[in-house]
């Protein structure tokens, strides 16, 4: 496909399931320029993505790109695990996901994700969620944050934008303002406790407050039209909306059977299906963090003995994966529905003092599933211990020009700054076209 060199002038009146451009964030309606000469970016089918996020970096040779069997002992290099074979033909993952192995035919692995960060947990973190390097006069916004400005909740009364896990700046709003930012969630049982009422304020004792505080809004708002507390505005805003019982009720994970509770296994499963019942409810994107305390302390960052865990998490992965795009086939969300397992970085094949390993961002992978894409392929091949790329390299802008394109996104629309900068939706990113309907 030829590169997306052209720019599009970003419209307000094109703003897509309805979603109003924030004053907030400053982005003006701006003239149509001449048409673009250049071809239109794909446009897939999906509504949703979930994205489930391996923190702490999980290695590609342990999981999705099995190599020869290594041995921490002797420092022999390679994989940890032995690889089994899948439902995509000639492909084989890590022993420890079977139940995805089953089912990887409703799956795409792009193998040869790279990028240059690897010191440090943070700034790659970074550059996975905003597809960009960090910059000291432009905070960009999340990859999250993008998709719920550009398409909106799908229904009005839930939240564009909700995280499930632990917040930090990569995956906040940046310059597009607080109305692109998320709903932090962390108990997936009462979910954001903090929006309910207190039991002993009545329906109609509610709404006259409500009423008086947005007269008061509005006043002061028509009083001081600033950015700052037009971002709040807008929270309050969000806030009152989703304190009442339509959204709270996807937080009652018991009127699930028992059965596919089960299925999807401990917390972090549980947050993979409460994923699927915020999409439900009009969500648009949800991450959902595998977090790094869960099972060993330090989760996918496996140096030294953190590696002697690495199985656990492995599991707890397939089980909940697997039930997810199962779950979500049989309610016929699937192709309606991206989901994107992502990690900061990879690991390198050789191990350190401890037995562990370190970082590697050369060459690591990103599963996608669902979402109306071309599934069922390997795209990429690394070398023999998977530290370099041999066929097909994909940027971290091409894999978020694909993932939005697979929403029906173009990832070369220019978004403004407070200050009229124009910054396009990605750095220059080719969608991967052998992946798109």
């Amino acid at each position: 496909m030829t590169p997306l060199t052209t720019r599009r002038a970003f419209l307000a009146d094109t703003a897509r399931a309805g979603l109003a451009i924030s004053a907030g964030a400053a982005l003006s309606a701006r003239p149509a320029l001449a048409e673009d000469t250049g071809p239109a970016p794909p446009r897939g089918r999906a509504e949703h993505c979930i994205l489930i996020w391996l923190g702490g970096g999980a290695c590609q040779i342990d999981t999705w790109d099995p190599k020869r069997k290594g041995d921490p002992k002797t420092k022999q290099p390679g994989s940890y695990y032995e690889a089994i074979d899948t439902a995509i033909a000639g492909t084989q993952v890590c022993e420890h996901l079977p139940k995805c192995a089953a089912v990887l035919d409703r799956f795409n692995l792009v193998r040869t994700v790279h990028h240059e960060v690897i010191d440090e947990h943070a700034a790659a973190t970074n550059r996975m969620h905003t597809g960009r390097l960090t910059n000291g006069t432009v905070v960009y916004p999340s990859i999250g944050s993008i998709v719920a400005h550009q398409r909106g909740p799908v229904n009005p009364q839930a939240p564009a934008y909700v995280l499930i896990g632990y917040p930090n700046v990569t995956r906040g709003p940046g310059f597009l303002g607080a109305k692109a930012g998320y709903i932090y969630l962390t108990d997936t049982a009462s979910g954001p406790a903090g929006f309910t009422p207190p039991a002993d304020v009545a329906a109609e004792r509610q709404s006259r407050r409500e009423r008086l505080l947005g007269q008061t809004r509005a006043d002061y708002l028509a009083a001081n039209p600033s950015h700052d507390v037009q971002d709040y505005d807008a929270t309050i805003g969000a806030a009152l909306r989703l304190s009442g019982p339509q959204f709270l009720n996807v937080f009652q994970l018991d009127r699930e059977s028992a059965a596919l509770r089960s299925a999807y296994g401990g917390e972090f499963g549980q947050r993979c299906l409460l994923a699927r019942r915020l999409l439900q409810a009009g969500v648009r994107f949800v991450e959902v963090s595998h977090n790094l305390n869960f099972i060993n302390g330090t989760g996918w960052d496996t140096h030294n003995e953190g590696i002697l865990n690495q199985h656990l998490l492995i599991r707890e992965l397939d089980e909940a994966l697997s039930a997810l795009v199962l779950d979500l086939e049989r309610q016929k969300m699937l192709d309606s529905t991206l989901v994107v397992v992502a990690s900061e970085f990879g690991r390198p094949a050789g191990f350190d003092g401890g037995g562990g390993r370190g970082h590697h961002g050369k060459s690591f992978t990103v599963a996608l599933a669902g979402g109306g894409l071309q599934n069922g392929k390997t795209i990429g091949v690394t070398d023999e211990l998977g530290m370099n790329i041999v066929e097909r390299p994909v940027s971290v802008p091409d894999l978020h020009a694909t993932i939005h394109c697979a929403l029906s996104i173009d990832p070369a629309e220019e978004l403004y700054t407070p200050d009229d900068r124009p910054v396009p939706i990605t750095d220059g990113g080719v969608p991967l076209a052998e992946l798109l309907v």
